[in-house]
């Protein structure tokens, strides 16, 4: 059963509806604030579209499309630790403390070439 899209031009809430082609309605009455007048949104029904295609195994062609892919079978919570995980040395640097005797080197000053 195909998915459509409807905005309320009252509460401009965005639902959709799953319902079958033989029941489908031009207007729907809106979830949030019962207006009759909720009308559909080609717009988002063609992003929902484009964006539930899934390609098969036999079909990645690079390693952007697996990560795509594996990325949008993750919960939000499982991204969120993968983020946490490969970022959280940009967030607090840590110095380690150094050997006694040893000093860190000072960064020197850029040099512009001529």
């Amino acid at each position: 059963m195909p998915t459509y899209t409807y905005k309320c031009p009252s509460c401009n809430k965005v639902f959709e509806v799953l319902s079958s082609i033989k029941d489908y309605k031009d207007t729907v009455s809106c979830f949030n604030c019962d207006c009759k007048k909720a009308s559909r949104c080609l717009a988002q029904d063609v992003q929902t579209l484009n964006g539930s295609v899934k390609l098969g195994d036999n079909e990645l062609k690079t390693l952007g499309h697996l990560a795509q892919r594996n990325t949008e079978r993750m919960s939000e919570d499982q991204k969120q630790a993968i983020w946490e995980k490969n970022n959280a040395y940009k967030e607090t640097p840590s110095e380690k403390p150094l050997p006694k005797g040893m000093s860190r080197l000072k960064k020197q000053s850029k040099v512009k070439w001529t």
